[in-house]
């Protein structure tokens, strides 16, 4: 099986996912497959959408980023609604990823990088990831898990000291808000992010910034006070809302929820930056 090192803004759609879509009654809602199964025996299978090499912005140095499938959030600006069911990735066993990812150990040393997994939701297919994880480990590797926390408990605290960084993504931190970008609850991001805390296990907060949706001042306070209160958060990263996902939902014939948002101004960039600055938070 070849490993899809096309990037991650190719629209991937498997056989088994467009099989999986035409049983089901909506492509919003979660799959049979989409539950993780430990397929491959001692050769696990995860099901992978894409990989990029060279990458600069998903963690310290460059990385190699594993994006895999499955996702139990369904963000309104999510840029690739095709790694919401796992069945849309491409199955790769475990040791065909540890080769491609033995290729650029030396260069990921050189550059102070690493290995990056993200999504989808990592934690979907928690057993790949993790053994991925331990694997780069005896590489040498430094790792990091970009996460929106929301199955964080999966982990277990063995696992997490495999994971040098967290890039957590905290939507809101206005608990009906977030409900409604995501679909899903805030309090589980929350206690993950806690106990990464405790576990003094570093984090890279980031804010996904969409006028109109998590932009409100009140909504940026409640952000600002999560980050601050944890005891390892690095620096936090605010994103621009951009429209680039906007082809895949026309793609997949289903709504596109932010059709007519416009990415935020400068102004209101830099002054939801200040209300981190003001906690005294590293921003980016």
């Amino acid at each position: 099986m070849k490993i899809p090192d096309d990037g991650r803004y190719a629209l991937h759609l498997s056989r088994a996912g467009v099989a999986d879509r035409e049983a089901a009654h909506s492509y919003y809602e979660a799959y049979p497959s989409d539950e993780e199964t430990l397929e491959g025996g001692e050769d696990l299978i995860g099901y992978v959408h894409s990989i990029e090499v060279g990458s600069t912005v998903d963690g310290p140095g460059i990385r190699f980023v594993l994006f895999l499938t499955g996702c139990p959030l369904r963000c309104q600006y999510c840029h690739n609604p095709d790694t919401w069911h796992k069945s849309n990735g491409r199955p790769v066993k475990l040791s065909q990823m540890m080769s491609k990812i033995g290729k650029y150990v030396k260069v990921l040393r050189i550059s102070q990088g690493g290995i990056t997994i993200s999504g989808g939701e990592p934690a979907v297919q928690h057993t790949f990831t993790a053994r991925v994880f331990r694997r780069s480990k005896e590489l040498g590797l430094h790792t990091c898990l970009d996460t929106c926390g929301r199955l964080g408990d999966r982990f277990t605290d063995a696992e997490l000291q495999d994971i040098d960084l967290n890039l957590l993504d905290i939507k809101s931190g206005d608990p009906e808000t977030y409900q409604r970008v995501t679909g899903q609850p805030l309090e589980p991001t929350l206690q993950y992010a806690r106990r990464l805390s405790d576990l003094r296990r570093k984090m890279w907060i980031r804010f996904v910034l969409v006028p109109g949706l998590t932009d409100a001042y009140d909504n940026v306070e409640k952000v600002a006070d999560i980050a601050a209160s944890l005891e390892t958060v690095e620096r936090v990263e605010i994103l621009r809302f951009h429209q680039m996902g906007m082809e895949k939902y026309h793609k997949l014939q289903i709504p596109y929820p932010l059709e007519d948002t416009e990415s935020p101004t400068p102004e209101l960039t830099e002054r939801v930056r200040e209300q981190f600055r003001q906690r005294g938070l590293t921003v980016f």
